[in-house]
């Protein structure tokens, strides 16, 4: 489904799911002037073209103990021997496998990924760097910042 198949009554439905991701298909219709059976027909459709990918609980990170947050610059080594995979390849099947990090994302630039690690404190940062991700025969160099303060943390995409 393209972007301009989409009309404004699914746009606001998107909207307030994004918002609300358990909101009734009633109180949705009310909102954008809609039955509840128009509202579940729009987004079954929105489900099936993948427009909406799917449904989870965001999850507070301090709230469960995982107090730091922290962005790092990864830059992979670039030769590779035939027999070996490429080591891209064997850095983003790792990364899965690393419940650290929560996103993952390959870069133009300087460095190849940006990965967001969130970890209980500062010898647990230590830990995954020092025991995980520096050992990955892939990993040339990263680089760290730190979060101080979420200006702005948000998953609603503008629609």
């Amino acid at each position: 489904m393209e972007i301009n198949a989409l009309d404004k009554l699914d746009k606001a439905i998107l909207r307030r799911l994004q918002q609300n991701g358990r909101e009734t298909y009633d109180v949705i219709g009310e909102q954008v002037g809609l039955s509840s059976s128009a509202v579940l027909r729009r987004v079954k459709r929105l489900e099936e073209a993948g427009v909406i990918d799917r449904y989870v609980a965001l999850v507070n990170p301090e709230a469960v103990g995982l107090g730091l947050t922290a962005y790092l610059n990864v830059r992979l080594e670039k030769h590779t021997e035939s027999h070996k995979r490429n080591p891209m390849d064997l850095f983003r099947a790792s990364v899965q496998t690393w419940p650290e990090v929560v996103e993952c994302a390959a870069l133009t630039g300087e460095m190849d990924y940006l990965l967001r690690v969130v970890v209980q404190d500062m010898a647990h940062y230590s830990r995954f760097i020092m025991d995980t991700l520096l050992k990955h025969p892939s990993v040339e160099d990263c680089k760290t910042s730190f979060v101080l303060d979420r200006v702005k943390a948000t998953t609603a995409i503008p629609v």
